[in-house]
């Protein structure tokens, strides 16, 4: 191939498919009528967006800045730049998924459903088919670090994604004019990270440490890119639109908002359901997606409270340590999503304060 043609698909790989990936996820999800106009209106978004992101992030204080730059750094890996006309015949040569031969690790049974067990707990894999799956199970391979190991250094490029099957590790990031690196958070077994990477063909943006030996399954980025992408992408897009309407969330930026979208799951439940039940130990905080749900002290036998969507409960039993207040039950159908009190400590514990202001709400019944 010549050298430029390699340049040619080195610019496609680089700055046009990341941003056409997106635009055909979102086509795909909206499905729009008139889909040239649907894309220019899209792609105008987008740079509104870029634009408006841009002012804001002149207003932030030092410390807000440190936090958005992380998704800066990515976000800005997908700007047009203005280039010549590529050619039509080597971007299809580029995109042929046809010629994709997904690799196969060969695995014993006991990896497979460790692995399965694992990836299904991260939002990016839920939405695959049963093919599909298959595919991402064959081609993931089991990668062990040790105490100290760096996985993934800040700045090089990134090839995959790993899933977090045993062990813990820290992640840290080198934000602009500071001398030392800031610790973002501790991943545990469940987890997954690297797929910022993949998903916007950008650097690794912070740096991944096993903090004690570790086990992990990586999946390589052509596999990623053919199988779980899409997907991936809709799931993130539709998980962070839920997000901003809850309340509780507002103050989040939108790193922390995607650090969230891995741990929430989902569930749904029929009108008349209990969720959670007066003086039972509780271990979860919900959102509400969509439905109504109302709050019943058995101690005072009168109702104390109703929720609708965009609100959140649970929370008391995380912030008092205690069993739980009251029950609350499904006055409609109801879809919920949930989070366990560690991952919500780890990741959110700066909004405890949050929490703890909206306690005023249950003060009355507390007293009582």
């Amino acid at each position: 191939m010549s050298s430029k043609k390699t340049a040619t698909l080195d610019y496609i790989t680089t700055k046009v498919k990341p941003v056409f990936d997106q635009l055909i996820a979102r086509i795909v999800i909206e499905k729009p009528d008139d889909v040239y106009t649907w894309s220019i209106n899209w792609l105008q978004k987008q740079q509104r967006g870029q634009l408006q992101l841009q002012v804001v992030n002149n207003d932030l204080s030092e410390e807000e800045e440190e936090e958005e730059e992380l998704v800066l750094e990515i976000k800005q890996t997908q700007k047009q730049q203005t280039r010549s006309a590529v050619s039509a015949e080597v971007y299809g040569e580029y995109n042929k998924k046809e010629d994709f031969k997904p690799r196969f690790i060969q695995k014993s049974q006991g990896q497979i459903d460790r692995i399965k067990k694992r990836i299904l707990n991260s939002f990016m894999f839920q939405a695959l088919d049963e093919k599909d799956l298959n595919i991402v199970l064959g081609a993931m391979e089991e990668k062990k670090f040790q105490d100290g190991d760096f996985v993934i250094k800040q700045g090089e490029d990134g090839n995959e994604l790993y899933v977090i099957d045993e062990g813990r590790l820290e992640c840290y990031k080198r934000f602009a004019g500071l001398q030392e690196e800031k610790l973002l958070k501790t991943y545990i077994p469940g987890e997954s990270f690297g797929e910022l990477a993949l998903l916007y063909n950008a650097p690794r943006a912070a740096t991944i440490k096993a903090i004690e030996n570790v086990t992990t399954f990586a999946l390589d980025r052509e596999t990623f890119n053919n199988i779980v992408k899409f997907s991936a992408i809709k799931k993130r897009e539709q998980m962070e639109e839920i997000l901003g309407k809850i309340e509780l969330l507002q103050s989040m930026d939108n790193y922390e908002r995607v650090q969230l979208c891995d741990v929430l799951r989902e569930e749904k439940h029929q009108a008349g359901k209990s969720i959670i039940t007066e003086g039972e130990i509780g271990d979860r905080i919900y959102l509400i997606i969509e439905g109504e749900l109302e709050a019943y002290s058995n101690k005072l036998n009168e109702k104390v409270y109703d929720y609708k969507s965009g609100d959140y409960f649970g929370e008391l039993a995380l912030l008092k340590n205690s069993p739980r207040q009251a029950t609350v039950i499904a006055k409609t159908d109801v879809t919920l999503l949930y989070c366990d009190f560690n991952s919500f400590k780890r990741l959110m514990g700066p909004l405890e304060q949050v929490l703890q202001r909206n306690m005023e709400r249950y003060q009355h019944y507390l007293q009582q």
